[in-house]
């Protein structure tokens, strides 16, 4: 009597080609309408650059959410690890810490929902982003140490880029260029000339108290 085999385990089926390539199509065409319009977008709008009917769109990012959160966070990540990688390979140590600056804050001036949801990296709302901008800016204070005035902390460096990412948000349609003299002068205020002591920061207790 033969023996009957054991059932395997039912496999998960592969996405198809067609699934992929329009799952692609809505996270690009999202990525472009998101960076002129900001999120409040139509998902519509979205559904008509991507090619896709409203039925797909919504079988991907059954929520306009999903969609956001899935595309800054792609593009955040590839910015966060581009801008890691100039911060390794520079030279200049103080170079690579203005220039961390300008290119961020020049993105955000381009990209309307990242300018409107920066502050969100500075929250628990976004754990893998803040992770990454941290680890970045982490990096850029240890290379350009001796050349900070006394007492900078990393998040001194990362408040002061959320402080003007906001400065860019609040000027960008009246004044688009000023973030750029503002930044000047946060920098010169950096340098290690200013041996002036500065005022005391939050303590370590409150800082992880805030993390939690």
């Amino acid at each position: 009597m033969a023996v009957a085999e054991p059932e395997s385990a039912p496999r998960r089926r592969a996405p198809r080609v067609d699934a992929i390539r329009n799952r692609d199509a809505i996270v690009e065409a999202a990525a472009a309408a998101l960076a002129e319009q900001g999120t409040s977008v139509d998902v519509r709008e979205i559904a008509r650059r991507s090619g896709v009917g409203m039925g797909t769109l919504y079988r991907h990012f059954p929520k306009k959410e999903d969609l956001v959160h899935t595309v800054l966070r792609r593009e955040f990540s590839d910015w966060a690890a581009s801008a890691r990688q100039q911060a390794i390979d520079a030279d200049d140590p103080w170079a690579a810490l203005a220039d961390f600056y300008r290119q961020a804050l020049d993105g955000y001036a381009r990209h309307r929902a990242i300018m409107e949801r920066f502050a969100l990296v500075s929250s628990d709302s976004d754990p893998d982003g803040i992770r990454q901008l941290r680890l970045v800016i982490e990096e850029l204070h240890a290379g350009a140490a001796d050349l900070l005035r006394p007492g900078v902390t990393t998040e001194d460096l990362l408040l002061l880029l959320v402080s003007l990412g906001h400065a860019v948000q609040v000027t960008d349609e009246c004044r688009p260029q000023l973030w750029h003299r503002l930044l000047h002068i946060s920098l010169d205020g950096l340098r290690a000339g200013h041996a002036g002591p500065l005022p005391a920061g939050p303590s370590t207790q409150d800082s992880n108290r805030r993390r939690r």
